[in-house]
């Protein structure tokens, strides 16, 4: 039987997963964020090395894996969930691999959304709601989108991402989100564990 859905989760990028302090920082998110922080392998420029390296060492620390695109990777570690991007396999492949893990798709818009529901993902990462350096290019969705989204997502958890900070997460549990996803917010953050801790409080 599966746990349930974390609320919160940390997202590496390549920076952080290059970062010499990874361990630590990491340690200190899962102490702050406790049952319900999971963390993300990602990073689309890592080689497979890297990926795999990167999901064992968030694997070592007592907290929930989710790996992104990379279902190869997944299979070797211990891992709760996989998150799909576009050009990743199909969710009917990954439900094949593991039946139990918890499946998630990154959704732009409100037509990926009900794609992605057809699909049979078990969640959705949704963004980015707000600006964010991690994609400069591509203009927020806002608030009344992430509702929009969110209505139509039914009973599937929608965990919203992009430009989130601490002061964010009742605005978009306002809208309906069950979660929020981050990197700066948490990774970047001078006190990990608190940062996690306050984000945690304020999705419950």
């Amino acid at each position: 039987m599966r746990p349930p859905l974390p609320r919160l989760h940390a997202i590496t990028d390549e920076r952080v997963a290059r970062r010499a302090d990874i361990d630590d920082v990491a340690k200190a998110l899962a102490d702050g964020g406790g049952s319900d922080l999971a963390f993300h392998a990602r990073g689309r420029e890592l080689t497979g090395l890297e990926h795999y390296s990167l999901s064992v060492q968030l694997s070592n620390v007592p907290s929930f894996l989710f790996v992104n695109d990379r279902l190869d990777v997944a299979l070797t570690v211990p891992t709760a969930g996989v998150q799909l991007g576009h050009g990743s396999l199909p969710v009917s492949a990954a439900r094949a691999l593991n039946p139990l893990w918890w499946i998630g798709v990154s959704v732009h818009d409100l037509a990926e959304a009900e794609a992605a529901r057809l699909s049979g993902a078990d969640y959705l990462v949704v963004g980015p709601v707000f600006a964010t350096a991690s994609h400069p290019g591509r203009a927020p969705l806002g608030l009344a989108t992430l509702q929009q989204i969110a209505r139509a997502a039914g009973e599937i958890p929608v965990i919203a991402i992009g430009g989130m900070s601490i002061d964010r997460v009742r605005e978009v549990r306002g809208a309906g989100a069950y979660g929020v996803a981050a990197i700066r917010a948490l990774w970047d953050d001078a006190e990990p564990a608190a940062a996690a801790r306050r984000m945690r409080e304020w999705m419950s």
